[in-house]
């Protein structure tokens, strides 16, 4: 299959073209760019060689169309819905790795993104009603059937993981879940940013974003759909430095206080069970960031606290791969008919 890499400059972009250079079920036929326009791959990234030293060429619908089946978006949130309507018009595939199309109503998207919303002019409510959210281990027979997905989040994939087994199931209470979630400073991007400079992030540790941010609402819509109540949490990031990696803990409220650990794990194997790159550790086990360094693999820890009738988890991920690009390639994978972790087979960067 011909696949269009769209924003393929930044880091999402960089992750995706390095997964798919060798992939023999893949032929990366299109590299989309704006400031970059004109110039050879090759001569731009000389650590990532293609064997076809493709020109990265301004975005254009009608030149994708041509040259491939399938297109992956890598852009900032606003950008992709300029041109995913003609793409899937013109009978493309489209899987979208920015905000565009995570949420069902294009109107909580607009309240939620208002800086976006207020220079895109979007009117596509329905492409944001079929898009379906790219968590692959869960929606799995939506996304194999799917023109148009949508990837979630680094942070809403961390969190979202671990939580869903036990809300969709009523094992926790709906109420006073707390997420706090630490993330690498590739999460930000690539393009320059004053709190991303190495003076200003290294040796130290800062939230942001507390009580509003993004990705508070995202989580708590695909919790809310699978476990029919009404999902209001807290989440705080955290930007940690260190350039990838994701460490989440979760604290939530068991329904039933005579669960213990041991019950929880045995849960979440179950759910789980069919699924290589998710990997639940045995209890007293905790995970760190380096063990995901490089894979697309997810590692969960559970722990009750029988005093407080509490439970915690800790996940971590790679926020570029099973954050962002190797969960796109998952969904490609299914899009294609291919299974699920073709081509994922990664190991870890340790230490």
């Amino acid at each position: 299959m011909n696949v269009a890499i769209v924003g393929a400059t930044g880091y999402g972009g960089l992750q995706l073209v390095s997964l798919l250079k060798n992939n023999k079920n893949f032929n990366i036929t299109f590299l989309g760019g704006e400031k970059s326009s004109g110039s050879k791959w090759n001569d731009l990234f000389p650590f990532l060689n293609l064997e076809k030293n493709l020109i990265v060429e301004k975005i254009s619908p009608s030149t994708i169309s041509e040259k491939s089946e399938v297109v992956m978006l890598s852009l900032p949130s606003g950008i992709a819905s300029t041109i995913t309507p003609e793409l899937l018009n013109r009978g493309l595939k489209v899987i979208d790795l920015s905000a565009d199309y995570r949420y069902k109503s294009l109107d909580l998207w607009k309240e939620i993104y208002f800086h976006e919303s207020s220079i895109y002019k979007r009117k596509d409510y329905d492409l944001c009603a079929e898009a379906i959210y790219g968590i692959p281990e869960i929606f799995y027979k939506e996304i194999s059937n799917a023109r148009l997905v949508s990837c979630p989040g680094c942070y809403p994939t961390s969190s979202l993981i671990p939580l869903i087994p036990f809300l969709a199931q009523g094992i926790i209470e709906s109420e006073g879940i707390i997420i706090d979630s630490k993330s690498g400073t590739s999460g930000g991007g690539r393009n320059p940013k004053q709190n991303l400079l190495l003076s200003e992030s290294s040796e130290g540790v800062s939230a942001y974003g507390l009580i509003n941010h993004r990705h508070t609402s995202e989580i708590e819509q695909i919790l809310s759909s699978l476990s029919g109540s009404d999902i209001q949490l807290t989440f705080t990031p955290h930007l940690v430095p260190i350039v990838r990696g994701m460490f989440t803990t979760i604290y939530g409220r068991l329904r039933d206080p005579g669960l213990t650990s041991d019950d929880c794990k045995i849960l979440l194997e179950n759910y789980y069970r069919n699924y290589s790159n998710i990997k639940v550790l045995p209890v007293g086990k905790y995970p760190s960031t380096k063990w995901v360094r490089n894979t697309n693999n997810i590692f969960i820890s559970i722990n009750v606290d029988a005093r407080s009738g509490r439970i915690i988890f800790l996940s971590v991920i790679d926020n570029l791969l099973k954050g962002q690009a190797g969960q796109a390639i998952q969904n490609l994978n299914l899009m294609s008919g291919l299974p699920m972790n073709k081509g994922l087979d990664l190991i870890s960067l340790y230490p």
